[in-house]
């Protein structure tokens, strides 16, 4: 199976920025459908970024549009993130996900859902305060 690993969490004061990185590894050579996830206790899983890896798009949820950047590279098998102007609601535990690729019109409904995702990384802790 594909496993992820996830990097880069910690704490950070509001106003102050975070670089996650997320490795993927395992048997297959084409592109990975990859996304960011953060989850806090008592909440459900929300979808925070998403790349398309077929012409390179990318989507994110409001509350992150203009703050965050999702960036894509070595063979589609690497995802970062790069969270700036954090504030105290981005504090939950992030997770990396990926798929193989389904259609585009798929992914633009689940993108950023869960079940659009088969693998799934053990989670970076990302703590604003």
């Amino acid at each position: 199976d594909v496993q992820l690993v996830e990097s880069g969490g910690g704490t950070v004061q509001p106003g102050g920025s975070l670089r996650l990185s997320c490795a993927a590894t395992g048997p297959g050579t084409g592109a990975l459908s990859m996304a960011w996830f953060r989850q806090s206790p008592g909440k459900a899983r929300e979808g925070v970024a998403a790349f398309w890896p077929g012409g390179a798009v990318t989507k994110y949820t409001d509350s992150v549009k203009g703050r965050f950047t999702i960036l894509r590279g070595d063979g589609d098998r690497r995802i970062d993130l790069e969270l700036n102007d954090l504030k105290l609601e981005d504090t939950g535990m992030y997770f990396c996900a990926a798929d193989w690729p389904g259609t585009y019109p798929r992914w633009q409904r689940n993108g950023l859902g869960t079940a659009g995702y088969t693998y799934w990384g053990q989670g970076t802790q990302v703590t604003v305060s």
